[in-house]
């Protein structure tokens, strides 16, 4: 079986496999998801300096992360609950996942 071109072109190792972008001008990450028989290249995540808007925020609560920076996290969470419950197919799905 021949490789997917999305793949290829975005420079992904499989489906559903998040990849940063450094060189983008405007999104931080890049990621070809597949749900059932549809495939979707998704950009997401905002590209840029690393000003404490989403510096070390990947993830779970960090041991003696700022009362701030979870401010931060759940600020985003609630912000986005529409749109992650969409599932594979949408950036904040992503960012959530990969960012958050």
């Amino acid at each position: 079986m021949a490789k997917d071109s999305r793949l290829e072109r975005a420079g992904v190792s499989g489906y559903n496999k998040p990849k940063r972008t450094p060189n983008h001008p405007t999104k931080s990450h890049i990621v070809v998801a597949k749900e059932g028989d549809k495939i979707k290249t998704i950009r997401f995540g905002q590209q840029g300096k690393k000003v404490g808007s989403l510096k070390g925020t990947a993830g779970k609560p960090k041991k003696g992360e700022s009362s701030r920076m979870k401010a931060k996290r759940k600020s985003f969470k609630a912000r986005h609950a529409k749109n992650i419950k969409r599932g594979k197919m949408s950036g904040a799905y992503w960012a959530d996942k990969v960012k958050w």
